[in-house]
């Protein structure tokens, strides 16, 4: 028996001279992993080997008989021009990396598909002809949308941390709930503390050794992330780093593409 869904390429491993291991999330099924037979011939059913982030209608054995399907079809799409910037290509490969490993297989998250593929498609480069846009304010954007989906998988996964007060003693770390511009108060220092999921505030930060202290733009940013769409690239350095920070808690080890976001994004323009 086969089934059709459609997937997106998180994963692909060699497994012989001819053949790949592909891993792919999936919009219906969640995330599975396939053997793709013949991919790498000149001539085969896949259009060749099957490229990270290449998406498309995929035709593949039952899941339920088989922990690694066979695929059968893939007419597969890629996203122009992605390779062209070095540091676009990265967050992708990191936000892949995290997908796979905070997802499990045959569990779906048909809305975390979409902000994935939403994120594959405003993440590539922005070409007018063949000219790119310019570099800082590219890698501004980049950075932004990358801040933005880590916050939708975690919140899909249901791993998301505790914003809008202190995640230890519940106490709001908001100067007005019903403002529609949400800061902290003027005299608090607010903290991220990955052992108490979320941020926490002075009166309870003795208790947790892991806690990084946020300037007020970052704080700001993540009480109220509507404010990440304006932050400076600074700002969205510093959420940048505690993210990576927090899911180097989720996981228990660093993730492997995480030196190459902070490297890359540290040798960008101020």
């Amino acid at each position: 028996m086969l089934s059709k869904d459609t997937g997106v390429c998180i994963r692909t491993v060699d497994y012989s001279e001819t053949s790949q291991i592909v891993t792919f999330f999936t919009k219906s099924t969640g995330k599975i992993n396939a053997i793709a037979k013949g991919s790498k011939r000149p001539r085969s059913a896949f259009d060749g080997p099957i490229e990270m982030f290449s998406y498309g209608q995929i035709v593949f054995s039952d899941p339920t008989k088989e922990k690694l399907v066979i695929l059968t079809e893939f007419q597969q799409h890629g996203f122009t021009g992605l390779t062209n910037n070095l540091f676009a290509f990265n967050c992708c490969l990191f936000a892949a990396e995290l997908l796979n490993k905070l997802t499990d297989d045959y569990d779906p998250h048909p809305e975390l598909f979409d902000g994935f593929l939403h994120f594959l498609q405003d993440i590539n480069p922005r070409f007018r002809g063949d000219r790119l846009a310019p570099a800082q304010a590219e890698g501004r954007e980049t950075l932004q949308l990358l801040i933005l989906f880590q916050l939708t998988l975690l919140s899909e996964i249901g791993l998301m941390p505790v914003l809008n007060a202190c995640a230890n003693c519940k106490t709001s770390l908001m100067l007005d709930a019903r403002c529609s511009s949400l800061v902290p108060r003027p005299s608090s220092i607010v903290y991220f503390s990955s052992s108490a999921n979320g941020l926490i505030c002075r009166d309870c930060e003795a208790s947790f050794s892991d806690k990084i202290k946020l300037s007020p733009s970052g704080a700001s940013c993540l009480i109220n992330l509507k404010q990440v769409a304006q932050a400076s690239e600074r700002t969205l350095k510093e959420i940048e780093k505690i993210l990576i920070s927090h899911f180097t808690g989720l996981l228990g080890h660093r993730p492997k593409m995480a030196k190459h976001i902070l490297k890359n994004s540290d040798k960008r323009p101020k």
